[in-house]
């Protein structure tokens, strides 16, 4: 049987053998027959809160946060259409900061933001990177549960109106994207994400895919974002043509736990036992842009794979791991996974994106793990991880080292789809 793997900006064909391949993708959720119009009407009927015209008043700062270039947030739609909002509540350009949630990645480039908001915003408004390593960049709002200062953006935290965009999709180790994520980490130093995201926190069986409740990671994530102050929420849910399925705004948190529940419903697939053999993609562009990002789709394999299995990553790469990135310079200072781990439980040890070469290293201690990509051998090799130029050939080799009775799983649109074991 061929499937077709979600694979950078298109698609990668696949042939499985028939009557041992399971495909497990989300329950299909058709797109919204008028977007802006779903977009505006949940701004002016939001959930658990005012219309977010009553939030308004002359002269008010308002910071609109979205998320960066490696999300699939369709910024280009709803932040058009959250500003026409504005201008017809009387709010004036000069009033408005959209800010780019990076968390603590690159900051994006003009032509980038250009083509996430659209030239005419990027030319009509005030539109600024994050600066994770800028102290003098930020407000502190306590300490993290670590001991750090709790440090926001100041754009965010002393604006008079906070509206927080992004997309909600199950995330590995928070639980879910979207909501009060917008705030913290998307908007918090460097330091401060570090604390949350340390060895010990990302270490708890908690920190998981579609887990908020006792999820630590989570837990502090929406308590510095509600430090900050009321924020005002619009998150939409996506399906695998990137089309809005849902609008949830209005409340952080109340608005965000709706959204959550919708995203429950369709993400999360049953399955009844393990499979020798689980391959996934990390759901495309621009998902699938760095191996960074790629250790999204492996965890989601290694909630099926059998002990001492097998997972095969289709993740296009087009921006490297990046190279020199933390993770690309932690992995290469390491000789295999288990020396990272090692490291990474040192008192005092801490790196940048520690937390993405921690929850690879735990996978590989469950199964091997391959890579299908456009990055050459050498750079998978220097990350621990096995080439795989061919992912049928590899499947085979697979299932027939493992026996007749060997199955293997397809995610093909990698974490969009979150599989369980009943």
């Amino acid at each position: 049987m061929n499937v077709n793997l979600a694979y950078g900006q298109g698609h990668l064909g696949v042939e499985f053998p028939n009557g041992r391949t399971t495909v497990i993708s989300p329950s299909h959720k058709p797109g919204l027959d008028d977007e802006r119009a779903a977009v505006l009407a949940a701004l002016a009927a939001p959930i658990g809160t005012g219309a977010l015209a009553a939030w308004l008043r002359s002269g008010a700062k308002i910071c609109i946060a979205f998320t960066d270039i490696t999300r699939a947030t369709p910024n280009d739609r709803i932040i058009p259409w959250l500003l026409q909002y504005l201008a017809e509540c009387g709010v004036q350009k000069n009033q408005i900061t959209l800010l780019n949630q990076l968390g603590t990645h690159r900051p994006n480039t003009t032509a980038e933001l250009e083509k996430m908001l659209t030239p005419e915003v990027v030319r009509d408004y005030r539109v600024e990177n994050h600066e994770p390593e800028n102290h003098a960049a930020h407000v502190q709002f306590g300490v993290t549960q670590g001991g750090v200062p709790a440090l926001i953006n100041r754009h965010l935290a002393e604006a008079d109106v906070r509206i927080v965009t992004g997309f909600i999709e199950p995330h590995f180790f928070a639980g879910f994207s979207g909501g009060p994520k917008g705030i913290m980490p998307g908007c918090a130093a460097l330091e401060t994400v570090m604390s949350n995201h340390s060895e010990r926190q990302i270490g708890d069986p908690k920190a998981a895919f579609g887990i908020t409740v006792g999820n630590p990671i989570w837990d502090e994530i929406r308590e510095i974002a509600l430090r900050v102050g009321p924020s005002f929420l619009l998150n939409v849910t996506l399906n695998e043509h990137r089309k809005i399925t849902g609008v949830f705004a209005g409340d952080l948190l109340a608005a965000h736990k709706q959204g959550i529940e919708f995203v429950r419903a369709s993400a999360m697939q049953k399955v009844k036992e393990p499979f020798d053999v689980v391959v996934t993609t990390n759901s495309g562009y621009p998902l699938d842009m760095n191996l960074y990002q790629g250790v999204k789709g492996m965890s989601a394999a290694a909630r099926i794979v059998q002990e001492g299995g097998t997972i095969i990553l289709a993740c296009e790469c087009s921006q490297g791991v990046p190279a020199g990135s933390p993770l690309d310079k932690l992995l290469r200072s390491a000789g295999s996974p288990e020396e990272i781990l090692a490291m990474l439980a040192t008192p005092g040890f801490v790196r940048p994106e520690q937390w993405q070469a921690q929850i690879q290293a735990l996978i590989q201690r469950r199964a091997e793990v391959l890579v299908h990509s456009s990055l050459p051998d050498e750079v998978i090799l220097a990350a621990h991880m096995t080439p795989c130029g061919d992912i049928a050939q590899a499947v085979a080799q697979r299932l027939a080292a493992r026996g007749p009775e060997s199955r293997v799983a397809v995610l093909p649109q990698g974490p969009l789809t979150i599989p369980y074991l009943a």
